[in-house]
Formats: structure tokens, sequence, C-alpha cells
């Protein structure tokens, strides 16, 4: 069975997979916000199926606002809402869509030797969250 997403079923995937790296990105400050969100969208842009020719491109028009809460507050819960999506329309997308995000917030954190940050293993810990949330 074929699944067609709509352009909104669409920015929705994006929002949540591009901004999942771009929260990394704004708790890695200290690691190298650069190198956070270039191994996160590498990743990203690795993916397979529906969810990697949806994810080749990151959304237009989107506005991040001014802080990370802004964007936590936009991000989280367009995570759970693509899996939401998903899970609905394509159950074995929604799989490939959570295995993605977790491989780029995961490659994101392994810019540095060791461990990740405090602040981005809090991060990952609330992404996580939301894409377990639906």
């Amino acid at each position: 069975m074929s699944v067609t997403l709509t352009d909104q079923d669409k920015l929705t995937l994006r929002t949540a997979a591009w901004g999942a790296v771009s929260l990394m990105s704004a708790a890695g400050v200290a690691d190298s916000a650069h190198k956070v969100a270039t191994h996160g969208s590498i990743a990203l842009t690795s993916a397979t199926g529906l969810v990697g020719h949806v994810l080749t491109k990151a959304p237009k028009g989107v506005k991040w606002g001014r802080s990370t809460a802004d964007l936590a507050d936009q991000v989280l819960p367009a995570l759970t809402a693509a899996m939401i999506l998903l899970k609905e329309q394509a159950p074995a997308e929604a799989d490939n869509f959570r295995g993605t995000v977790v491989v780029a917030i995961e490659a994101a954190a392994r810019t540095h030797q060791g461990e990740p940050s405090p602040t981005l293993a809090a991060m990952i810990r609330k992404i996580t969250e939301a894409l377990d949330a639906a």
C-alpha cells in the first residue's frame, strides 16, 4: 500500500526532525553547535524509505523563534504529532522516523569524546520523551 503525505504532513515531519537537530545544536553550544548540527543533518539526509524522501529537505518558512525555549515549544509537540501521524498512516514508517531522529540526535551528541554534556543529555531525553509520547 502506497502512502501519500500531504504538504502539511511533510512539513510536520520536517519540522520535527530538523527541529530536533536544531535543539541539539542549541544545547550543544559548548560542544561546537556547528559540529552538532552537521552530524545531525548528515544523519537526517541519510534516512531511507518514505521518511528519507521527506527529510531530504529542511522545512521552508518555519520561524524557529528567538530562544531554545521557543524552539522546544514548536519542535517537541511536532515530534509527537509526527509519530501519531505516521502510526496512523504508515506504522513501519513511524519506526523508521523514530529511528532516524534517534540516530540524528545520537550523531549530534557524539561530536566530542566521552559522554554527551549534561545539556545535550537532557535534550536527548526531552526529544526521546516527545517521540514516545505518541
